[in-house]
Formats: structure tokens, C-alpha cells, sequence
């Protein structure tokens, strides 16, 4: 079997690739840590402005722990080619109630399922990136993405 031969890319190019995958992949996997152990798990972003990504939880749930106690998060989004978007942050409880708002009139799985904005399990994450990077499949190199 021969060697795959990655392709080039331009690095001018990056920040627009980097944001096109984000769009594309609808369940990236959320990483976190609970003691000394590492979580991943798909999540459903509820809306992303840039690489900044909202995630919806439940406070029941063993993310919301491990979040509270560590905030250091990261997000991988994979393609069907294996691209890859990796967004390294830190997530924080949105309480932005105009944002809310939006978020909640977007999201009707949110509403069939709560019922309402006001229901004391939702909590919605912001996950600010403080890293993004890029690598498309078999580059075995990743490119730094600017973002502001």
C-alpha cells in the first residue's frame, strides 16, 4: 500500500477552511476532565459565532461537575475526510438573557424538550477559544488559525 500524499494547503486559506468544517460537522466531541481522567463525548452546539461555540447541558448532567471544577475545554471537529478543527478554551456559563433569548427561539429541541427558558436544569455553555487549529487528513500537521 502506498503512502498517502497529503495535500498542500495555503495557509491563507486556513481560517476560511477551519470555518467551513466547523459549519459542517453538526456533533463535534467535547472534551473534559473529571479528576485525573479525561471525558469525551459528541455534543450539539445551539449556536457558534466564530470559533466561539454555545453548548446547551442539563445540571444533572457529569459535564456540568467536571466543568465547574475545571473550565479547560476542547472541542474536536471531525469531517467524514477526517479534517479537523480542534478548539482549545474555556467554557463558561452564559448569562446573557437577550442572548438566551435568541438561542432558545432558534432551538426548538430545546423548547420540546424544557419547555422553558426558565427551566432550572438548562444551562448553557460559552466556550471562548483561547487555540484553534486545523489539520486536514494525513497531513499530520497542524495549522494555527488566527481568531479574534
Amino acid at each position: 500500500m502506498s503512502k498517502p500524499a497529503p495535500k498542500e494547503v495555503n495557509a491563507n486559506e486556513v481560517p476560511k477552511l477551519a470555518a467551513e468544517l466547523v459549519k459542517k460537522v453538526r456533533f463535534p466531541m467535547l472534551a473534559t476532565l473529571e479528576d485525573n481522567q479525561p471525558r469525551v463525548r459528541p455534543v450539539s452546539p445551539v449556536r457558534t459565532d466564530g470559533f466561539t461555540v454555545y453548548v446547551a447541558n442539563l445540571r444533572h448532567y457529569g459535564k456540568t461537575k467536571e466543568i465547574e471544577k475545571n473550565p479547560k475545554v476542547e472541542l474536536c471537529y471531525l469531517d467524514e475526510e477526517h479534517n479537523q478543527v480542534r478548539i482549545t478554551g474555556e467554557a463558561f456559563v452564559e448569562t446573557d438573557q437577550a442572548l438566551l433569548q435568541e438561542i432558545w427561539k432558534a432551538n426548538r429541541l430545546l423548547q420540546h424538550y424544557l419547555g422553558s427558558i426558565d427551566n432550572p436544569e438548562l444551562v448553557i455553555y460559552k466556550i471562548i477559544p483561547n487555540r484553534v487549529r486545523f489539520m486536514l487528513e494525513w497531513a499530520l500537521k497542524y495549522y494555527e488559525v488566527p481568531f479574534t
